[in-house]
């Protein structure tokens, strides 16, 4: 493969098409289902799946075929095929849905306000994960221009990964024939640690989430007359928390949400925390004063993408400061999100999760902790000889720097699901998310000049994968 002109086509169509559709793709709201439960009726991801999949017919790509999929009461899929030299099949993956709108954005930015600025594309999406409907056939393109020889792409375009692409395996499952055995997945909705390499994923935390309620009253009452007598439902909740939680380190409690973690995995974070410095905790918006709640770049690593964490990502039950009486209130509700190592039984540690937050409940509260839909870790199989050396001569090229290995902290459900139903099947996972991209928080972006990149590596290593089987 000529690499110069690999690097031209993808650049021009980035350039000339990407970004005009993607600017477009933002403007669009459709949020995951488990954020918008009448998406169907509002059609923000119908429109987003007709303006993706549109742009899609419309590439000059030889044997391409795209199709709108729907299942009954289920989020559509774009699948497509294009037809390869040979027997083998690569799939490629992505997904069109959105995180909420969050708080925070900038005041010239937002989330369904698309802005370019210092070659990045401002919004919510566009990163995470709308680009890769349109790298996927960009890369095909630019071999198909060269008359390179390759397999037969799948490229599969969810939308409901947000929501724990729980809809997906129902489409796997219908289109299990067409689709075939793949020999190599790509995946574009990971991170990098940087801009300037190319970063392949080797493992994911699963993800355990749900809502805890404690109630302690049928109203609210004086807070003057009751305190001291009835116990204050947040202290309640803080105290079964602790039975979760160290407060002093955060470091998380419980046999049932512990793994133990590879020795390569171990190298791995340790190159990659020499590779970043400290980029491993300053990529945060830390306020003047903050400090990680680790000292040492590998162990930053190893947190962020092997240890359990857990977070409080909303509450219910407390009012607005401005609304705030002295009153003792009823109920205070908080949602949960319980990363576990990659190698956890995600529905085994749910029901600990739920067994030990439940139990004695102190006072006699009321607690109920209900489970929502959770995502499984993924660890990637032993890296072929053939991959490994694909994604370095990649990134050699097209970022003349060495290709990165490194676990990711986020979840993606589906490539659980994959690694056990395609136990054989080799993985690259990689994606735009680095540095103050901000995935699912505000003033989410998308790294232009590193989304050309990592298209052109996609095209070389689908191009390395048909060449390891000549």
């Amino acid at each position: 493969m000529n690499h110069d002109q690999c690097r031209s086509t993808v650049e021009q169509t980035w350039d000339e098409s990407i970004i005009p559709s993607l600017v477009e793709y933002i403007k669009i709201p459709n949020k995951s289902p488990a954020f918008d439960p009448d998406w169907a009726e509002h059609g923000y991801m119908d429109q987003a799946v007709e303006h993706i999949s549109g742009w899609c017919r419309d590439q000059q790509i030889e044997g391409l075929t795209v199709e709108v999929v729907r299942l009954e009461g289920r989020t559509p899929l774009i699948y497509m095929e294009v037809a390869g030299q040979g027997d083998d099949t690569i799939l490629l993956y992505g997904h069109l849905d959105k995180q909420p709108e969050m708080e925070g954005w900038d005041e010239d930015l937002g989330p369904w306000k698309p802005v370019l600025r210092d070659g990045k594309l401002y919004g919510r999406g566009g990163a995470d994960d709308g680009y890769a409907a349109y790298a996927s056939l960009t890369a095909i393109r630019a071999l198909q221009e060269q008359k390179v020889p390759f397999a037969r792409c799948v490229v599969v375009i969810e939308a409901c990964e947000e929501s724990g692409s729980f809809d997906l395996p129902h489409y796997i499952d219908h289109l299990e024939a067409r689709i075939g055995t793949p020999s190599l997945i790509v995946c574009l909705d990971s991170g990098c640690g940087n801009y300037e390499q190319l970063w392949s994923t080797t493992n994911l935390r699963g993800m355990i989430t749900g809502e805890l309620t404690v109630e302690v009253l049928t109203e609210g009452v004086h807070s003057g007359d009751a305190s001291g007598i009835v116990p204050s439902s947040f202290r309640i909740l803080r105290h079964l928390l602790d039975r979760v939680e160290d407060a002093e380190t955060g470091e998380v409690l419980g046999e049932a949400f512990q793994a133990t973690i590879p020795a390569q995995r171990v190298e791995q974070a340790r190159l990659a925390a020499t590779m970043l410095g400290e980029q491993t905790w300053k990529q945060y918006p830390f306020l003047d004063g903050m400090r990680p709640m680790v000292d040492t770049g590998a162990e930053q690593v190893l947190n962020r993408t092997w240890r359990p964490a857990l977070s409080v990502t909303g509450v219910a039950g407390m009012p607005a400061l401005e609304d705030a009486g002295n009153v003792l209130r009823p109920r205070t509700a908080v949602k949960l999100s319980l990363r576990v190592p990659p190698t956890t039984d995600v529905d085994k540690a749910t029901a600990a999760l739920k067994e030990v937050l439940e139990k004695d409940p102190p006072y006699g509260a009321r607690v109920h902790f209900e489970a929502e839909q959770g995502g499984p870790g993924w660890q990637a199989p032993a890296l072929a000889d053939w991959l490994a050396q694909a994604q370095t001569r990649a990134s050699e090229h097209y970022f003349d720097q060495p290709a990165v290995l490194m676990g990711e902290g986020g979840s993606i459900p589906f490539m659980g699901m994959l690694g056990e139903k395609y136990p054989a099947t080799q993985f690259l996972i990689t994606g735009l998310l680095g540095p103050s991209s901000n995935a699912h928080g505000p003033n989410e972006f998308l790294h232009i000049s590193c989304g050309k990149r990592v298209t052109c590596c996609v095209a070389s290593v689908i191009a390395d994968h048909f060449n390891r089987e000549s």
